[in-house]
C-alpha cells in the first residue's frame, strides 16, 4: 500500500464521464430523485422536533436571567472564545489549501486564505453552503484561472477534510470518556466505545482504501479524483484541528466549574453539529442549541444558553460581518487595479497632439 499517497498521474480533476456511461447514470439519477423527498421530509421533522424541545426547554428561563448571565460574562472568556475562533478559522484555510494541492493548482495563500474564511464565514450564517460558498469561492478562484469544474471539486475535497476531522473526534472522545458520555446522554458505555470505534474503523478503512490505487468518485458527469493518504492525512490533521477549536469556542464560555472535561464535550459538540448539519438550517440553529441543552441539562440552563447565545455572536455573527467587509474591499482593490491597468495599456496619443497643459505630448519613441 502507497501510504505517501503519490500515484501516477496524481492529478486530482472533475472530468466528463464517458457518453457510454450516461445513459447508466441518468438511470440512476431517476432511482435516486424518486427518493430524494425522503431527505428532505427528514430534514424538516428533525428541524421541527428540535425547535419543539428548544422552545420546551427556554421556557423555564428568564429574559432577565439571560442578561444577567451576559453581563456576567467575563473578559477572559470573551478573550479567549474569539481565539479559538480565529484558530478555527486558520485550520478552514487548510481545506482548501489541501485541496489545491491535490489539484496541483497554485494560488496564493492570501487569496486562498479570503476565499476560505468568507466562504465558510458567509455560508455558515446564512445556510445553503452550496449556493453561497461556492458563489464567493467562484467569484475569487475564477480571477486565478480557475474553472468551475476545479472549483467545484475543491469544494467536495474540502467537505472530505471536514468528515475526517469529525469521525476521528468523535471516535477518540467516545472511548476516552464512554462513562461519563453514558451518565449525561442516557446511553451505555458499551454502546458509546462501539460507536467510537466504528467512526475510527471507518476513517482508518478510508484511509486504507485510498492508499490502495487510485480512487475516484463520480457526481453526475463528473470524475473526481480523491486524495491519496498523505493529503488525507493531512486532511485529517487539518479537520481534527478545526473541530476542536470550535468546540473550545463554546466549552470556555460555558458556566465555570462545570465538571465537563473538554473531550467529553467534544463528543456532545460534535454529536450536536452532525445534527445540525442533517437539519440543513442554517449553522444548525435551533438543533444544534436543543443539543446541547439537553446533554448539558445538569447546568444552569439559563447559564448554557447564554454561552449558546455568545458562541453564536463570536463564530457566526463576527466572522459574518468581517468576511462582508472583505469582500467589499476586494472588490474595490480588484476594480481600482483593473481601472490602473486599462489606463496602462491605453494608447499613446499621436506626436504633436495638445496634452493636459496645453503642451504637445513628447515623441515616446524618442530615447
Amino acid at each position: 500500500m502507497n501510504f505517501q499517497g503519490q500515484h501516477r498521474d496524481d492529478v486530482a480533476s472533475a472530468e466528463p464521464v464517458e457518453d457510454a456511461k450516461r445513459g447508466d447514470a441518468g438511470k440512476m439519477s431517476f432511482s435516486r430523485n424518486r427518493f430524494a423527498w425522503i431527505g428532505t421530509a427528514a430534514s424538516i421533522v428533525l428541524v421541527a422536533v428540535s425547535l419543539g424541545v428548544l422552545w420546551k426547554l427556554v421556557q423555564s428561563v428568564s429574559w432577565a436571567e439571560v442578561t444577567d448571565a451576559l453581563h456576567n460574562a467575563s473578559a477572559r472568556q470573551l478573550g479567549l472564545a474569539f481565539l479559538f475562533v480565529g484558530i478555527s478559522y486558520i485550520f478552514l484555510t487548510g481545506y482548501d489549501a489541501l485541496a489545491l494541492r491535490q489539484l496541483r493548482i497554485k494560488v496564493p495563500y492570501r487569496i486562498t486564505a479570503l476565499a476560505s474564511f468568507t466562504s465558510y464565514a458567509v455560508s455558515f450564517t446564512l445556510g445553503f453552503p452550496l449556493l453561497t460558498a461556492g458563489t464567493i469561492r467562484y467569484w475569487i478562484y475564477a480571477r486565478q484561472g480557475l474553472s468551475a469544474s476545479k472549483i467545484a471539486a475543491l469544494t467536495v475535497i474540502a467537505g472530505f477534510t471536514f468528515w475526517l476531522g469529525m469521525g476521528v473526534v468523535l471516535g477518540l472522545s467516545l472511548i476516552i470518556e464512554a462513562g461519563q458520555l453514558a451518565g449525561l446522554a442516557f446511553t451505555s458505555i458499551r454502546l458509546n466505545q462501539g460507536v467510537g470505534f466504528a467512526a475510527l474503523l471507518a476513517v482508518l478503512g478510508y484511509l486504507a482504501w485510498v492508499s490502495a490505487k487510485r480512487r475516484s468518485v463520480t457526481v453526475k458527469q463528473w470524475r473526481l479524483e480523491l486524495p491519496g493518504a498523505s493529503v488525507s492525512i493531512g486532511q485529517m490533521i487539518v479537520g481534527i484541528g478545526d473541530v476542536c477549536a470550535a468546540a473550545a469556542v463554546l466549552y470556555v464560555l460555558l458556566p465555570q466549574q462545570t465538571g465537563i472535561a473538554f473531550t467529553t464535550f467534544l463528543a456532545i459538540y460534535v454529536l450536536a453539529a452532525m445534527l445540525g448539519i442533517a437539519s440543513n438550517a442554517p449553522g444548525g440553529i435551533g438543533v444544534f442549541e436543543a443539543t446541547i441543552l439537553l446533554a448539558l441539562s445538569s447546568l444552569p440552563r439559563n447559564e448554557v444558553l447564554t454561552s449558546l447565545l455568545l458562541f453564536r455572536g463570536c463564530y457566526y455573527v463576527v466572522p459574518f460581518v468581517v468576511a462582508l467587509a472583505m469582500l467589499g474591499l476586494y472588490e474595490i482593490v480588484k476594480r481600482a487595479g483593473g481601472a490602473r491597468d486599462r489606463e496602462e495599456r491605453s494608447p499613446v496619443p499621436p506626436e504633436g497632439t495638445a496634452g493636459p497643459s496645453g503642451k504637445p505630448w513628447p515623441d515616446q519613441r524618442e530615447g
